[in-house]
């Protein structure tokens, strides 16, 4: 038997993902996974991904890496800046919020699951920030040495940093060719008005030049305890609540002991060291943008030390002030008015800043050396309001109905122009300092005051569970509406905020208290967040909606109102001990070895009999035909505390009836299915607990080569023959087949089980033990001497969810996905036109699963770009998915406590979903049609 050459292999893997993770430079810290097709130069397979695409350009801001935005061609056209050079801040979010919502609802793509278990929510807190208001000494202290320093700050009143702002606002949207050429104006702007000039000399041959000016901010910006650390995940949902937000009637808990403060004296001083910070923040990126060409710095302006130093000096609170400065000169603008007459009614703004009503004497900060900020302000005859607005209003309200729309909101074609209203209005908004009415100011905490003690260790969580206050006008809408949403989860927050807030009849009936990554009922449907399992289970079922973060359902709990449910789930077993260093994203090596194509085999002696062909239909007994799946009821249970000392024996507790929902009370959930076949003559009552906080991963679309065919041995499940040339086998074959995908080294072992086969065993049954108990796949019958196996990943279990069950009552429930994403056209069930590109061979299909032969495999064409389906509208071709069966099998999955990767089969090849598995060290497949 002839072994395969290079060519050979790069042909018979052809269209198949490969997986990496890839460190990305020293400080950029975790290693960066991706996908890629090394083997192909085709667009339309290198384009493929796992994830959806943002759909709306008031969406973008959710993450911080480059980003295309599929327009629906349905929505209202946004208005965008113009192209300008862009500084690379090489400063991200974990995970990606790209590859949170994967293509299949409820899913998330490969690099959010190696990413989770290094997620930006696992960091400690930062130190000294512990408050809204005042802070710990030791900041007050470095702030005192900033501003006294002769090297850092000047002293600046808030008008000055609104002059300030609105200057730097008026150069960013300024062509930059000029402002290269001017060092000289530009460093009298800064070390003039803003800080003091150095005390040494920096750069001998240009002392005024961008480098010394880029050098002084960067020293400034990076001082520790001074500034707003915006990697930690808990100050980037309060960045609105510091800039428009009320003590009292702002309040939100993500189990941080940061307090909300509720002097509004404190409030006003932390918003003065926040605004100066965005504007020494604004001022470097400007500078880093004028020596800028596309996204590559001219070494010519500043050469490789300089950069060099910048690298070092540059910390990850810098960078993250520096993604801030973006967002705000992308989506804020600022107005400059005369102040009225004295006595006079407060002007319109989010922030409108009166020197002569904000007392800025920090008596508390700089003790005898205090410095009185109102010496400094303008000329009381000729002062100034400064107001902050929202540069696209329009943009983000229609943002805000498109996601109404996406989740089906109720009612909606009724409520719609009012909801537009209502938010574009909240840009005219009142002024910050003005409090928001509320029926008792002396109330206590939304939350009880029960805010976690600092000395409290904080067990480590991938993503934080956030309640808020919520009030008409409130701040978590301003924050949407102006734009200003730092990367992370914070825009699925707060745009949910924004339609509840705007919806008056939600406000009433759902209460002042939200809880933002659990869900609710309200009319008659059910939204949940994906940082819920509830939400990420019934995804998979018909009439389910995926948007940003959230999900609808028309499955209601039984015998529960309109109202918030909290849910409360067990981290899974395995991947507690696998976060921050010690998770699966450090091991590039293994994630790369243990995914490849060819194994750890010797890439000069591979065989065609090291392969075999993967299928999930391998049973000595076939299972039971025509099996109907059916979703009886969600329902939600007693206290998880007061469960665990409930006999499993003891349904009627169990199963527990609630007739109201407490938005301070935590249920746990259960769904409740029946199962017939031709096999019994009743139905199978069936009921999972969703217990396990697990998550399931789209598997990676692949697209199976051209020309290759296979030659079956009648005698091993190993390939003897394999022609790469698309010619017919010389000799008489056995056997030859078209398969629907790659094959799999006979590296990976996998166990294919039914899945009535895994209901009927007991739940007590290991993983492991449900592997040895089935014959596995994947080894051929003696292993040869010339490869060592010793570093083989853990045997896959393939839950096979296609044969034998009975076809979708719908024909609109055949289709692949509820979307493609951006090149992801394979996604998409052809039509009446074949592919013409590709030059495919049409292969021989299969009528079903349940009777097609063991020896003959099906290939899906994937169609191409120019098809008609494809150049239909967005909305015309997207085909919605789902079944009671794979909310079936993802219930089983959270009850057992299996993170699962979701293989389709006409949209990724089984091989591939096991390397997959390989790659991310998880051991389920769930294989659905």
């Amino acid at each position: 038997m002839a072994t395969l050459n290079e060519a050979e292999i790069d042909k018979l893997f052809s269209g198949a993902p490969q997986f990496f993770a890839r460190s990305q430079g020293r400080g950029s810290g975790a290693p960066y996974p991706s996908v890629a097709f090394p083997l192909n130069e085709e667009l339309t397979i290198r384009d493929l991904t796992d994830h959806a695409q943002i759909e709306d350009d008031a969406w973008g801001c959710v993450t911080a890496v480059p980003r295309l935005i599929q327009r629906d061609p349905l929505s209202t056209p946004s208005p965008t800046s113009k192209t300008r050079p862009h500084f690379n801040s090489r400063c991200r979010e974990r995970p990606s919020m790209l590859s949170m919502q994967g293509l299949d609802k409820g899913t998330i793509g490969y690099q959010a699951a190696l990413e989770l278990s290094v997620a930006d929510a696992l960091q400690e807190e930062q130190y000294g920030f512990d408050s809204l208001g005042s802070k710990a000494p030791v900041i007050v202290e470095q702030r005192q040495r900033l501003i006294t320093s002769k090297d850092a700050l000047r002293h600046m009143d808030d008008a000055s940093i609104m002059e300030q702002l609105l200057k730097v606002e008026e150069r960013y949207h300024k062509d930059y060719a000029p402002w290269r050429n001017k060092s000289q104006e530009l460093y009298n702007d800064l070390f003039r008005k803003v800080l003091h000039p150095p005390t040494r000399v920096i750069d001998p041959k240009e002392p005024h030049g961008l480098a010394v000016q880029i050098h002084a901010l960067v020293k400034v910006l990076a001082a520790s305890n001074a500034w707003i650390d915006f990697s930690h995940v808990e100050w980037r949902i309060r960045l609105g609540q510091v800039l428009w937000g009320f003590p009292l009637d702002d309040e939100v808990s993500d189990g941080s002991s940061i307090d909300d403060g509720s002097d509004a004296q404190d409030r006003n001083e932390e918003r003065y060291w926040l605004l100066l910070q965005i504007l020494l923040a604004c001022e470097l990126l400007t500078r880093l943008d004028a020596i800028t060409d596309g996204e590559e710095v001219l070494t010519h302006v500043l050469n490789k030390s300089d950069i060099h130093k910048f690298e070092k000096e540059a910390n990850l609170s810098v960078r993250w002030s520096l993604v801030l400065a973006r967002l705000w000169l992308e989506n804020i603008t600022i107005s400059r008015t005369n102040a009225g007459p004295s006595g006079s009614s407060t002007p319109k703004g989010w922030l409108t800043t009166l020197t002569s009503k904000i007392n800025l004497k920090h008596d508390h900060m700089y003790g005898a050396h205090y410095t009185d900020h109102t010496q400094f302000r303008h000329n009381a005859a000729a002062e100034h309001v400064y107001t902050i607005r929202g540069r696209y209003p329009e943009r983000q309200a229609a943002g805000l109905l498109h996601f109404a729309r996406k989740i089906r909101w109720p009612d909606l074609d009724v409520s719609a122009t009012k909801l537009s209203e209502s938010a574009t209005a909240l840009n005219e908004g009142t002024p910050i300092n003005t409090p928001v009415p509320t029926s008792d100011t002396r109330r206590s905490s939304y939350f009880g005051g029960d805010q976690v003690s600092a000395s409290k260790a904080r067990s480590p969580v991938r993503r934080r569970k956030v309640d808020a206050a919520l009030h008409t006008s409130g701040w978590l809408s301003k924050s949407y509406m102006s734009g200003l949403v730092l990367p992370g989860d914070t825009l699925p927050h707060v745009l949910m905020s924004a339609l509840l807030e705007n919806d008056d009849e939600a406000i009433a009936s759902l209460g002042p208290t939200a809880n933002l990554c659990g869900g609710f009922v309200f009319r008659g449907k059910s939204f949940w967040s994906t940082a819920c399992i509830v939400g990420r289970v019934l995804a998979a079922g018909r009439g389910s909606a995926e948007c940003m973060g959230w999900i609808s359902s028309d499955v209601v709990p039984q015998k529960l109102d309109n109202g918030w449910l909290n849910v409360t789930v067990e981290n899974v077993r395995g991947d507690v001990p696998k976060l921050g260093k010690k998770a699966r994203i450090w091991g590039k090596t293994s994630i790369e070895r243990e995914s490849n194509v060819i194994g750890d085999a010797d890439p000069s002696d591979i065989l065609p009999a090291d392969f075999i062909i993967p299928h999930e239909a391998t049973y000595l007994n076939r299972p039971p035909s025509n099996i109907r799946i059916e979703l009886k009821s969600l329902n939600f249970h007693a206290p998880f505390s007061s469960m665990n000392n409930t006999p499993s024996t003891d349904r009627s507790e169990w199963l527990c009836e609630l007739n109201t929902t407490s938005s301070g009370q935590d249920y746990t959930a259960s769904l409740a299915f029946s199962m017939s076949h031709d096999a019994t003559n009743q139905d199978v009552d069936l009921n999972f607990k969703l217990l396990n906080d697990v998550y399931f991963v789209t598997a990676h679309p692949c697209a199976a080569s051209s020309h290759v065919k296979y030659l079956k041995s009648p005698s091993s499940p190993t390939i003897q023959q394999i022609d790469v040339g698309g010619q017919d086998f010389k000799g008489k074959p056995s056997s030859p087949a078209h398969i629907t995908g790659h094959p799999l080294h006979r590296f990976y072992t996998y166990t294919a089980i039914h899945l009535t086969d895994l209901i009927n065993r007991p739940m007590s049954t290991s993983l492991e033990d449900l592997i040895k108990d089935i014959p596995s796949h994947g080894r051929s019958i003696s292993l040869s001497s010339r490869a060592s196996f010793a570093n083989r990943p853990q045997r896959v279990l393939v839950i096979d969810c296609i044969t034998g069950f009975a076809p979708p009552p719908s024909p609109d429930m055949l289709s692949l996905s509820r979307m493609s994403s951006l090149s992801s056209t394979f996604a998409l069930e052809p039509t009446n036109t074949p592919p013409t590109q590709l030059h495919i061979p049409n292969p021989e299909r299969r009528p079903s699963t349940g009777r097609s032969s063991l020896g003959r495999f099906e290939r899906v064409d994937p169609p191409i770009t120019t098809s008609p389906e494809v150049q239909m509208p967005l909305k015309t071709r997207r085909r919605q998915f789902g079944s009671d069966l794979e909310i079936l099998a993802r219930a089983l999955c959270a009850a057992r406590g299996w993170n699962a990767i979701i293989s389709r089969r006409r949209r990724a090849c089984l091989a591939c979903a096991i390397r997959e598995a390989g790659a991310l060290g998880w051991r389920i497949v769930i294989r659905v049609d």
